[in-house]
C-alpha cells in the first residue's frame, strides 16, 4: 500500500518539480509523511499526505497558507493525488525536511542515561512559545501541542510546530469540541468539558512538554480522560469550587477526594533548575485565565540566559536568532513589552 502511494508521489508534478519519496518517516490518523528528494535539483523535503474526508472540514491548508514563522512549519507547495477508490482524494502538502523532533531527542538523550542539557530546555521552550503567541495573534489555536509535533533542527537547535491538523480559528461565543489535543497534553478545562475554551489551551500543552523535557517523561500519563484527571490531581490537588467554575462554569460536579497539591520541587530531579520549576509552575495552574500570555511569560527569568550575548550552545556556535518578532506578534504585545523582551546588544547589529 505504501508503494503505491510513494509512487504516485512519484509521478505527480508541481511548478515542474518531480518529487520522489524515498521513505515514510511518520504515520498516524491523519495520514502519512514522507521523505522526499526533488528530482531536479536533489533537496530533500518532506511530504505530508492526508485523505481529504469529505465529512470533516480540512482547516489545515487554509491555516498553513496564513504561516509565515522563523518557529512554525512553513508550507512550499501543495498538490491533490486520487487514491484507490473513486472519489478518494488525497491532499500532499510540501514543507522542508527536518530531521528530528522534541521526541526523538529526549529518546535519544534517555537511551544515552543523559536529560536533555538544561540550556537546550530554555531554548526549546522559549521558541515554543514564540511559535504559540504568533499563530495566537492570528486567532489559530493549535490544539495538539506535544513532543512528537515539535520539530528540531539538530544542528542549529532552531525549532519549528507543526501539524496543524487539529488547528483551528477560534471564534468568540462559537462552541468547539472538548475531546481534542492528544491525552498527556490536554489542559483541564477540555477534561471538564468545555466547549468554550480559547487559545490558553496551548499554554498547558507548552507546559507539559517542558516538564516532560525536564523530567524525561509525561508529567501526566494519564490512561483515559478521566485518569488524566487524577494525574493533574496528584500533583496540583483538588481543585476548589472557584477553579472549576473557572475552568467550566457549566459543570455542576463537585464530588472530588481531597488531595494537597505536592510542591513542585518534589515534582522534579533535585538538579533541576529552580527557575525552570518556577516557569513550569506558571503555565500548569487550573483556571486558564491565570496562565501567563505566550509573550509576557518570555520576560520570565527563566530565559534571562537567552538574552545573554555570551550564550552559546552546547557545540561552542551561536543560539539562533531568537529575536526577530513578527508584526503580528508585535501587534499584540503590552506597551513597552518589545522594548523588554529585545535585548540592547541585539539592537545595536
Amino acid at each position: 500500500m505504501a508503494l503505491i502511494r510513494i509512487d504516485r508521489i512519484r509521478r505527480k508534478k508541481r511548478s515542474h518539480l518531480t518529487y520522489n519519496a524515498e521513505k515514510i518517516i511518520g504515520n498516524g490518523s491523519f495520514g502519512v509523511v514522507f521523505k522526499a528528494q526533488i528530482a531536479e535539483t536533489g533537496e530533500i523535503v518532506a511530504i505530508k499526505k492526508v485523505f481529504q474526508d469529505k465529512r470533516y472540514k480540512n482547516r489545515e491548508l487554509q491555516i498553513l497558507k496564513m504561516l509565515h514563522h522563523p518557529f512554525c512549519v512553513e508550507m512550499r507547495h501543495y498538490f491533490y493525488t486520487n487514491g484507490d477508490k473513486p472519489d478518494e482524494v488525497y491532499l500532499n502538502v510540501v514543507m522542508d525536511y527536518i530531521p528530528e523532533t522534541i521526541y526523538k531527542i529526549m529518546k535519544s538523550y534517555l537511551k544515552m542515561k543523559q536529560m536533555v542539557p538544561p540550556l537546550l530546555v530554555k531554548l526549546y521552550a522559549y521558541q515554543l512559545m514564540r511559535s504559540i503567541a504568533y499563530i495566537h495573534a492570528l486567532g489559530i489555536c493549535h490544539r495538539d501541542i506535544k513532543p512528537q509535533n515539535v520539530l528540531v533542527d539538530p544542528s542549529s537547535h532552531v525549532l519549528k510546530l507543526c501539524d496543524f491538523g487539529s488547528a483551528k480559528q477560534l471564534v468568540a461565543g462559537e462552541p468547539n469540541v472538548s475531546y481534542i489535543c492528544s491525552r498527556y497534553y490536554r489542559a483541564p478545562e477540555l477534561i471538564f468539558g468545555n466547549s468554550d475554551y480559547n487559545c490558553i489551551i496551548d499554554v498547558w500543552s507548552v507546559g507539559c512538554v517542558i516538564a516532560e523535557l525536564l523530567l524525561g517523561q509525561p508529567i501526566f500519563p494519564g490512561e483515559s480522560g478521566v485518569d488524566q484527571l487524577v494525574e493533574i490531581i496528584k500533583i496540583l490537588g483538588t481543585p476548589s469550587r472557584e477553579q472549576i467554575t473557572a475552568m467550566n462554569p457549566n459543570y455542576k460536579e463537585y464530588r472530588f477526594p481531597q488531595i494537597k497539591p505536592l510542591p513542585w520541587e518534589k515534582v522534579f530531579r533535585s538538579r533541576t533548575p529552580k527557575e525552570a520549576i518556577d516557569f513550569v509552575s506558571r503555565l500548569l495552574v487550573y483556571d486558564p485565565k491565570a496562565r501567563p500570555n505566550p509573550l509576557e511569560a518570555l520576560l520570565d527569568p527563566y530565559f534571562d540566559e537567552l538574552r545573554d550575548s555570551n550564550t552559546r550552545l552546547p557545540t561552542g556556535y551561536p543560539l539562533p536568532d531568537l529575536f526577530k518578532f513578527t508584526q503580528e506578534e508585535i501587534g499584540t504585545m503590552a506597551h513597552g513589552l518589545h522594548e523588554k523582551l529585545v535585548p540592547a546588544w541585539y539592537k545595536q547589529k
